[in-house]
């Protein structure tokens, strides 16, 4: 059963004048991020469920946690998301809502994926050799060196909005570019030993 889930109060989705309604809460309690739902959410909620405001406030919360556990557990098939109701839930409000997150389940991955608290991610990145020509000393002209162009993406200021995508330009010089290909091989290699545990 999913964790701090109320499904008395999932019964409410009953008096729901269509299975559209149903999935457009599913989808509001999957992508939400903060503690309570907005009042907008809440009113919206409960006008489509003929309830008051708290009651909706819970029917939301109750799916968030149901959504929230079935994304963790890595559940993609019935059978499985059947562990996560009651014996005694509402039979067919159960297999409404084991198909809604059945049909929906990757796309609600990739969401919480992408609105995840993380490092800048690189994007792209491009390079070429370039010779300088021109130079206030001559040790320095005709010499070879790497300028590479990373597109880098930002972590967002507020959820659901996409992180604006930065350019960073680097000029290395064949040492350098050495001592940080050396620094790479060793990740990659450390990498690799930990992925074979």
């Amino acid at each position: 059963m999913a964790a701090y889930c109320n499904f008395d109060s999932l019964n409410v989705l009953l008096k729901a004048s269509s299975k559209d309604i149903v999935i457009r809460l599913c989808n509001e309690a999957a992508v939400h991020s903060g503690t309570r739902f907005s009042e907008t959410i809440t009113t919206t909620a409960a006008d489509c469920l003929s309830v008051d405001n708290r009651n909706a406030q819970q029917v939301l919360q109750s799916l968030k946690s149901l959504l929230q556990a079935a994304i963790f557990q890595g559940y993609t098939s019935p059978t499985e998301l059947q562990t996560l109701f009651p014996g005694s839930f509402h039979k067919n409000l159960r297999d409404l809502l084991i198909k809604i997150i059945v049909d929906n389940i990757n796309s609600w991955k990739t969401y919480a994926i992408n609105n995840q608290v993380s490092l800048p991610r690189l994007v792209d990145f491009d390079w070429r050799v370039d010779v300088k020509t021109a130079s206030d000393a001559i040790s320095r002209m005709s010499v070879p060196t790497c300028i590479l162009q990373m597109q880098v993406q930002e972590n967002s200021d507020k959820v659901g909005q996409t992180a604006d995508i930065s350019n960073i330009n680097v000029e290395l010089s064949k040492e350098t570019l050495d001592t940080m290909l050396d620094g790479l091989s060793k990740i990659r290699d450390q990498l690799s030993s930990v992925a074979k545990r």
